[in-house]
């Protein structure tokens, strides 16, 4: 199945997961996601609750932070900057944030913020 296709209800709570497992917080997860994507901590839980899949998730985002392409690195054996589908890009680019986390690394907005 396509990730794109998968439920959102199914996803995000293995994004939660991942990071919980490392000794992270669930409000992290939300702090990165709702950074990312514009969406609120109520609007996401929202999704929670609905039949929306990953995709609709990201293509119904309120504001994708143009900061987001401030973010370089590897998921998956990939640099997330070189990812030329715009919406595959997005997706990985959460990954990597929640993967951020789980390692350990300080949730820090100002480090993507940057516009230098």
């Amino acid at each position: 199945m396509d990730v794109f296709e998968m439920k959102f209800s199914k996803v995000f709570p293995l994004l939660i997961a991942k990071v919980r497992r490392k000794g992270r917080t669930e409000d992290e997860v939300f702090a990165v996601t709702e950074w990312l994507t514009g969406y609120s901590k109520e609007e996401l839980v929202s999704l929670l609750d609905s039949d929306s899949s990953y995709g609709a998730f990201l293509d119904g985002a309120p504001r994708m932070n143009p900061a987001r392409f401030n973010i370089k690195g590897r998921i998956c054996g990939i640099r997330v900057e070189e990812i030329e589908d715009p919406r595959m890009r997005d997706l990985r680019i959460l990954d990597k944030l929640v993967d951020d986390l789980a390692k350990g690394k300080p949730w820090q907005p100002s480090l993507y913020d940057r516009t230098d």
